[in-house]
């Protein structure tokens, strides 16, 4: 498996990615995010999971959605996840408001598949 495939298991199946941190220390491919960052978007989904567990499970139906949409980059969706995953918990925005601003996202890819049809 690629170094892509193992984290987009880690993401759609709710695996620590602390774990796939140690995993991917065997595999010689560059990935999209460092160390510090993967463990820190599992503290966030972890802090997510316990301090809000309705936005948690509505984040992972909305991934779901954009894989659904299957707009054409499939490695994108676990790599844009983390990175909505990442904002949460910094500045003003709260974990609603990037929930809601992901999903947003749904509306308008949607639109440009009926669009390509």
């Amino acid at each position: 498996m690629s170094l892509i495939e193992i984290f987009s298991d880690y993401v759609y199946n709710r695996k620590n990615l602390k774990e796939y941190v140690e995993v991917r220390k065997s595999i010689h491919e560059r990935g999209e995010f460092n160390d510090d960052k993967l463990c820190e978007a599992e503290d966030n989904l972890q802090k997510l999971k316990e301090n809000d567990p309705e936005i948690y499970e509505l984040m992972y139906d909305a991934l779901q959605e954009y894989v659904k949409l299957d707009m054409g980059h499939p490695t994108e969706y676990p790599i844009d996840f983390i990175r909505e995953i990442l904002k949460m918990y910094k500045g003003s925005s709260t974990p609603k408001d990037i929930y809601e601003n992901y999903k947003a996202g749904l509306s308008h890819n949607a639109s440009l598949v009926s669009h390509r049809g």
